[in-house]
Parts: structure tokens; sequence; C-alpha cells
């Protein structure tokens, strides 16, 4: 019975990773708000605060078990792994789906985080001076960042390291995309689109017993670009996590006010009426090096009420609210048992 347990909430772990992983991939949903939701944000920053100097220490003095054990290995392995694993799956799905439904996609997500600001904040309570403050520094900062302008795209080693650390934001501070600020950089179609799916060519290449991909120049240059962004990613999220679980501990509620109001600027990003604005030099649109047109900005508008896609998608952010609604509901009831 406590086997069957054990593995169940192995199994649990792994899917809240998927969830957190798939939701870092599309611009203006924070993999961060998906682990907050789902009760695992504080134990995954304080995880990854223990890498540190005693856990280097350890793996290189050879006591594996014990650096295992220190740095909550099984929880990094299951959660990193689910995440990891949401790249080459549920992400690709999730492209499918904004390529075809984008309207619909962008209604659930939108429904999820208003569903996931209430979650937080039915349970906080203490709104006193400070903590207002705090939370309207969090919306600004949120409003703030959906109306800026997106730069071009740039491929240099070192601005992709920097994309790394910047861009795996999303995943330890609720609210903020990652995947946005990458929009952001100018570079999220070469990172989480075009090197990916590089790298998903050079492994099945590989698999099927074909060497010949490591000789094609684009694929080495895919491959150079993920393993530096990787390496920046790892860099960033354990340097930001240090950080993060220092002020967790020291100003718990003032954090927890600023990440509502982050979450709640963020609707502003995933609002589902909004159409894409392309880049234009010289009267011509700017393509990536896949020959799209690169995205310069999106502009809003208010839906059309006499639409039957419109009451769709509203549809949609009522399902995206119940979906938060239901998992508080069976956490309270986890809770009690």
């Amino acid at each position: 019975m406590k086997l069957g347990r054990t593995f169940l909430h192995k199994i649990a772990l792994f899917l809240k990773g998927l969830a957190m992983g798939a939701a870092n991939k599309v611009p203006g949903v924070s993999g961060g708000t998906v682990s907050f939701v789902l009760s695992f944000y504080e134990e995954m920053i304080y995880s990854f605060q223990k890498i540190n100097f005693k856990a280097f220490k350890l793996l290189i003095n050879g006591r594996f078990k014990s650096f295992y054990q220190y740095v909550n290995g099984q929880f990094l392995l299951l959660i990193m792994g689910g995440s990891m694993f949401s790249y080459f799956s549920v992400s690709l799905i999730l492209d499918y789906f904004l390529n075809h439904y984008e309207l619909y996609v962008w209604s659930w997500f939108f429904g999820m985080i208003i569903g996931s600001v209430f979650y937080i904040y039915k349970d906080f309570g203490d709104w006193n001076l400070k903590n207002t403050i705090s939370f309207v520094i969090g919306i600004s900062v949120g409003v703030g960042i959906s109306f800026m302008t997106p730069a071009q795209e740039n491929d240099n080693l070192w601005f992709v390291f920097l994309c790394g650390i910047i861009g795996v934001s999303g995943m330890t501070l609720p609210g903020l995309s990652g995947s946005f600020i990458l929009i952001l950089l100018g570079n999220y179609v070469l990172l989480l689109v075009d090197s990916v799916n590089g790298l998903f060519a050079i492994v099945t290449g590989l698999l099927s017993g074909n060497f010949e991909v490591l000789q094609v120049p684009e694929n080495i240059r895919y491959l150079k670009i993920i393993s530096v962004f990787t390496v920046g990613s790892v860099f960033g999220l354990v340097s930001i996590s240090h950080l993060l679980g220092y002020v967790l501990k020291r100003w718990h509620q003032i954090v927890t006010a600023i990440i509502i109001g982050f979450i709640a600027g963020s609707l502003g990003i995933v609002w589902p009426w909004k159409r894409k604005v392309f880049a234009v030099q010289n009267g011509e649109f700017l393509l990536d090096g896949k020959g799209n047109k690169i995205v310069h900005n999106f502009e809003r508008f208010f839906p059309d009420f006499s639409s039957l896609e419109t009451w769709f998608a509203i549809f949609y952010i009522v399902i995206g609210i119940a979906i938060i609604l239901g998992i508080d509901y069976y956490d309270r009831r986890k809770k009690a048992a």
C-alpha cells in the first residue's frame, strides 16, 4: 500500500513538471504560477538553493548518495525531468493548438490566470499598507512588461547565455513569463522553437543511425545555441533560487504580495483578443531564419459579443477558472482528510 502511494506521488510530481514545462514554453504564461498553484513552488526553490558549495564538495568526494539526498534529488529529477520531457511532447501539442486555435488557447490560459490570482489571494489574509504597496508594484511591473516592444533575433552565444539566465525566471518568479521575456529579447523562435526542433532532428537522426546529421552546419549551430542556453538556464535557476530562498524566508508576505501582483499584471500579456503586428523595414516584412514574419508587437482589442467565436472563447475562460478552482477544492479536501 505504501509502495503504491510512493509510486503515485512520483507520477504526480512528474506530471506537475510536465505542466510547468508546457507553461514555460507558452509566451505570457508563467511556469512559476503553475508551481505555485500546484503547491510545489517553495520546495522547488529551497531544493535548488541546496545546490551550493557543500553539494559540490559531496559530489567531488564521490558521496553521490549523500549528494542526492542533500539536494532533494528525487524531487528535482521528477520535476525537471517532466519539465524537459514536455518540450518534446506537451509543448509540441500546445504549439499545434496555438497555430490552429489560438484564441481558445489564450482564453483558456486567461481563465487559469484569473483562477490563480483568486487561489493565492484567498489565503493571503494580511493586506496591510506594506503588502498592498508590494501588490501594486508587482501588478505595475507585470502590466509594464506586457506593453514593451520586442527586440530582433541575436544568436551571439554570450547573449544566448544571458537569455538562459533571464528566460528561466518564468520558473522561479510566478507571474513573470520567461517565454514572453524571450520574445522581448528577440530570441523566442531561435531558442524555444528552432533550436529545440534542431536538437530533436539530431537526436532522432542519431538514434536511427544517421550520423550525417552532425555534419550539417545548421544542426551544429543549433546544438551550440541550445547547449549554451541550457547552461545559462541552469546557472540562472540555481542563482535566482538562492536569492529567492533568502527573500522568501525574510519577507514572505511581501514577496507573496508582489507575486500576486505579477500574476494579475500578466493578464495583459495573455489577453485573448489580440492580433500580431509584424516587423516592417523599408516597406517589407522582416523574416526570421525560417522565412516566417517576425512579430514586432501585439495589438489588443475588445471582443465582438455578436460573434459566436467570442462566446466560445468566454466558455474556455470559464473552463480555465474551473480547473484552478477544482485544484483548490481537491487541495482543501486532501488537507482535511
